[in-house]
């Protein structure tokens, strides 16, 4: 692995922000990194307020979006909540429909089917609104691109009401309203929320027609902490105050879904890494494994009885989802191995009975294993469908363009990708993607990065240092928990490997100049168990570890080196 130290930012910033916070330097240093140079700014983003949250009628067309649904109300149109099968739009249609559901009976929603209709705004989905005399369709997590369909419906006398957060192409759909703070058109003051947070800013506009308060629509953030873990957007700013609440609402007072998950996974507190690594999957199970309607079941479920059953239920869907995506990484491997292509610049592998559900996750285990960008295919149709991961620093969508000779279809970004091509054009494809990635990427991503935000002594591990620490989460992207480095550390003596399979490593470590010992855990680096024997450098970030009743602070490694 490859050890980044970030730059530190500008001195005199760090001296001015730790002598107005009372902090350490180091503290400081980190914050300065993240952009949080002021004593106001530090109070904002330790301190998250409601207050802060934006008002909703900055976004353009929020105003029309919001006189249509008001007028659907008065009128008594049926309306169709319609969302993505994922876990953010199918947290954003649960928020949307929960919430009109208060004002009129007369509300539905739509989860297109992962392997009939893809993604999106589907034909069969506004069929369906026609024939069940739906007027008005608010479309969530999906839509901006979405020209014909939009066009289709007008015709059936179907009006359209968007609300998405993907980058629109150079129109936009002839809808009622297009909310996206990532139009051009569009000067809301913050541009990364996810689909289900747009959701969030509709019912808040509405809300203020009701003399409703930011306040009154908290029960709503749970879900809107769950989907802004899951569809991994940047935690700052608005979103960070929304996750901060949400995963409040999470922990004192969820939903009866949520509720539910927790009831059955026994947790008491969940982090946004829990919500990412535990809540998340379950809900993406339903789509990947049998429909997307399981979720916003089990999301809208007023009756706890209910939820709990619609929670064992997906969480039958989860185990079998873990099994299937085992089973295809270790044949993606033997594939790899028999091909011998494991020191290719890429990674393409395509087996015809592979599950479409899980070839995403497949994709991403093998970006994990051998740090490359990578393709899994499986058959669709008469056609093959692909998932495509990459590295960071690379982009992989540029990497497609590349290759569109090849291509029938695909849509993504940067990171993540998905295209459909024709069979025979496969090995053509798998050819021209290899020589695109070999001449196009800086050999130096092909290892992996760990960034460490500051280098410090064991002294500095204080439990004011880590309280700190504690305080800036919730963290995701672009406020990860911070990584730090110490230098010429060793064990007591007393180091083991540990767990079930003896793969983890356990350590008592201090370094030579103090005896301050600490306790560090290395999951899954029991194979470096040898290079603890002398003097070594770590990489790690700060944990609690609670063990009959006594709490202390942990080291969790990322690597080790001598």
């Amino acid at each position: 692995m490859r050890w980044t130290l970030k730059s530190k930012p500008n001195q005199e910033k760090v001296n001015e922000l730790a002598k107005a916070l009372n902090v350490e330097k180091t503290i400081a240093i980190i914050l300065c990194q993240r952009g949080i140079e002021t004593f106001t700014e530090a109070k904002k983003f330790f301190r998250p307020s409601l207050a802060d949250l934006h008002n909703p009628y900055l976004m353009k067309d929020m105003d029309l979006a919001v006189n249509r649904i008001e007028k659907a109300l008065q009128e008594n149109e049926n309306i169709l909540i319609y969302g993505d099968y994922d876990v953010d739009g199918t947290t954003a249609v649960s928020l949307v429909y929960s919430y009109l559901k208060k004002q009129s009976s007369n509300i539905a929603t739509y989860i297109p089917d992962r392997y009939e209709e893809g993604y999106g705004v589907s034909f069969k989905g506004i069929d369906f609104a026609e024939d069940n005399g739906f007027s008005l369709i608010i479309a969530l997590d999906c839509g901006i691109k979405a020209h014909e369909k939009v066009d289709y419906a007008t015709k059936k006398g179907i009006d359209f009401i968007i609300c998405d957060h993907h980058k629109p192409g150079e129109t936009l759909p002839n809808a009622v309203a297009v909310l996206n703070a990532k139009r051009e058109d569009c000067n809301y003051p913050y541009k990364e929320l996810c689909g289900c947070g747009v959701g969030f800013k509709l019912i808040q506009a509405l809300g203020q027609n009701r003399n409703q308060t930011t306040e009154d629509l908290v029960p709503y953030l749970d879900l809107v902490a769950t989907a802004i873990a899951a569809d991994i957007v940047p935690i700052t700013e608005e979103n960070r105050i929304l996750a901060y609440f949400g995963l409040q609402v999470i922990n004192t007072n969820p939903r009866n879904g949520i509720k539910a998950l927790i009831h059955q996974l026994k947790k008491t507190e969940l982090t946004i890494t829990d919500v990412v690594f535990i809540i998340a999957p379950r809900i993406n199970a339903a789509g990947r494994m049998k429909h997307g309607n399981y979720a916003v079941e089990l999301l809208t479920e007023m009756d706890f009885e209910t939820a709990i059953n619609f929670a064992a239920e997906i969480e039958q869907f989860n185990i079998e989802r873990k099994e299937l995506d085992g089973k295809i990484t270790v044949e993606a491997i033997v594939q790899i191995i028999k091909n011998d292509e494991e020191n290719k610049y890429s990674t393409v592998v395509f087996k015809e009975d592979w599950h479409k559900g899980v070839i995403g996750i497949v994709a991403s285990r093998l970006t994990e294993t051998y740090y490359r960008p990578t393709l899994v295919f499986t058959k669709s149709g008469d056609k093959l469908a692909a998932s495509a991961r990459s590295v960071k620093g690379f982009d992989i969508y540029n990497a497609l363009l590349e290759c569109t000779e090849f291509i029938e279809q695909f849509g993504g970004h940067k990171y993540a990708a998905g295209l459909t091509l024709s069979p025979k054009n496969f090995k053509k494809f798998k050819a021209k993607f290899e020589e695109v990635v070999k001449k196009t990427i800086d050999k130096e991503l092909l290892t992996p990065e760990i960034t460490v935000d500051a280098e410090i002594d064991f002294t500095e591990i204080t439990p004011k240092f880590f309280r700190i620490v504690q305080q800036m989460a919730p963290f995701g992207p672009q406020n990860m928990k911070p990584v730090f480095m110490t230098n010429n550390v060793r064990d007591n003596g007393f180091g083991k490997k540990v767990g079930t399979n003896q793969d983890h490593l356990k350590l008592n470590l201090f370094q030579a100049e103090n005896k301050q010992t600490l306790n560090a855990i290395g999951f899954g680096m029991a194979n470096k168990f040898s290079k603890v024997k002398n003097d070594f450098n770590i990489v790690y970030t700060l944990d609690e570890n609670e063990w009959n009743g006594h709490k202390s602070i942990q080291l969790v490694l990322k690597d080790l080196k001598n």
